[in-house]
């Protein structure tokens, strides 16, 4: 590591946690390598030691954080390093649910949200679109639907004594008869031919009906100002706005969009900048996020766009996106750099997503980024607390080729030579540390500034490559509070 982000230590140096780091000048008589080291008072011992620079001893970040027990995060981008006290793991509890159909187990957990004035142990969660899979026919790989009919709902949950209990599950629905369904109900299938994967059966064989208003559910939101969900859909991509009955109010959308898809039941904003009808299929809006005031609503990509084309899949570049709940309209957009695949093993960069947004204030949230592994093979999953006070608002910008390149085709030195500063990231929780077994942590919510809590979207049991299948929700404590 560059000897800029290193940090000087002294020899025999006792390291408390809250204590600062003092740097002396190395004695002739310790050699670097007999440096020792104690936490708390118990001794540790880094994976890379100190090393003596111009009489004075360093030690790299990564290998600080061993030592004291804390989160080292960098930022190269304004010079920074960010010291994070860990979390305590404090509670796990499964769901013990009946399944929907011979090897398709019940799931939730696409999304977590905690309701203000509701019990610290009761929250609201979704499952996604509804099982569904992959199969090859005739040499082609198909989306399947095992169960067509399945209704997405939002799902009021309990946890205790260990267990996930389900209090009242509330199916989604459109104020009219839905012609996919013949009832009020909607559908978790794809919206429009051409835009989304053509639907098939369980075999593969039959050619299923698009639902304008099917969903693929990834994040909820509550507005306590007027007692609503907000809900980030894949499909569209789309922000979803729903009463507390399940009603559809109307859905936020690329501008574009709406003349793809005809939903006269449900209003179809157009105030997504265009350039998200780029969109990778099945990685569009994975999370949204509500100040608890009710003023500004953020919605993330899970992936980057395909801006120009898919040739940039590998892009570090995500986007966050800004919006005044009082006028449906954009204010903002940030640029989200996620972690370089390159310092993990056999990981693509387009294997690393954001899995879902909380939003603490105008100016803090939480990311969930993750890898597409799970169990021993998992190296990245992280909660991170976001910084926007410094991070700059690109919303309009860099969205197409005309005056240079596009956002997603940036590199971090074209960041900084255009002087885009992306938002500032500190570790919050490391999963991984505490041997999380699953792929997708896709539900975080935070209870009182200190409580984190975690859940698993387990894809419905359908090729998961956990080995119980099973939705699994996490408590944390934190020993700090995020206000």
């Amino acid at each position: 590591m560059k000897k800029k982000a290193m940090i000087a230590l002294a020899t025999a140096l006792t390291l408390t946690a809250g204590t600062g780091i003092t740097s002396v000048q190395a004695a002739e008589s310790v050699p670097a390598s007999h440096v020792t080291y104690t936490s708390n008072g118990q001794t540790v011992t880094p994976a890379s030691p100190a090393v003596e620079i111009d009489s004075r001893l360093y030690m790299p970040l990564r290998a600080l954080s061993e030592v004291t027990g804390k989160y080292v995060d960098w930022d190269e981008f304004r010079g920074s390093v960010a010291l994070t006290d860990k979390p305590e793991l404090t509670g796990k509890y499964k769901l013990n649910a009946a399944d929907l159909a011979e090897g398709i187990k019940m799931g939730i957990g696409s999304s977590l949200t905690h309701v203000p004035g509701d019990p610290d142990n009761v929250f609201y969660s979704t499952a996604d679109r509804g099982p569904n899979g992959q199969v090859e026919v005739g040499g082609k790989t198909r989306r399947t639907f095992p169960l067509a009919s399945y209704t997405p709902s939002l799902y009021k949950i309990q946890i205790d004594k260990d267990e996930i209990k389900i209090l009242e599950q509330i199916p989604l629905k459109v104020n009219g008869k839905n012609p996919t369904t013949g009832n009020a109900h909607i559908t978790g299938l794809p919206n429009s031919k051409g835009r989304d994967e053509a639907p098939f059966d369980a075999k593969g064989e039959k050619g299923l009906a698009y639902d304008p208003y099917g969903l693929d559910i990834e994040g909820l939101a509550y507005n306590a100002k007027d007692d609503t969900f907000w809900i980030s859909d894949e499909y569209g991509p789309s922000i979803v706005h729903v009463k507390r009955d399940g009603t559809i109010i109307e859905r936020i959308v690329p501008k574009g969009w709406a003349a793809q898809v005809s939903t006269p039941l449900v209003p179809a904003r157009e105030v997504l900048p265009s350039v998200y009808n780029k969109l990778r299929q099945n990685r569009g809006a994975e999370g949204v996020g509500i100040t608890p005031d009710g003023k500004y609503m953020f919605m993330s990509m899970q992936s980057p766009l395909r801006n120009p084309d898919k040739s940039t899949d590998n892009s570090r570049q995500l986007r966050i996106i800004k919006f005044d709940l009082a006028t449906l309209q954009p204010v903002a957009e940030y640029v989200y750099v996620t972690e370089d695949a390159k310092q993990f093993t056999g990981l693509d960069q387009a294997d690393i997503v954001i899995s879902d947004v909380v939003a603490i204030n105008e100016n803090t949230l939480l990311i969930d980024e993750r890898d597409k592994n799970a169990g021993d093979k998992a190296q990245l999953k992280r909660i991170y607390a976001v910084d926007l006070t410094t991070a700059t608002n690109i919303l309009g910008k860099y969205d197409d080729e005309k005056s240079g390149k596009t956002l997603e085709q940036m590199s971090l030195a074209d960041l900084k030579s255009n002087s885009i500063l992306p938002l500032a990231k500190r570790t919050v929780l490391d999963a991984v540390e505490f041997k999380y077994p699953y792929e997708k942590i896709e539900g975080v919510s935070l209870v009182d500034g200190n409580k984190l809590v975690i859940v698993n979207d387990n894809d419905f049991g359908v090729d998961s490559s956990s080995s119980d299948n099973g939705t699994e929700l996490w408590t944390f404590k934190l020993p700090y509070s995020i206000q």
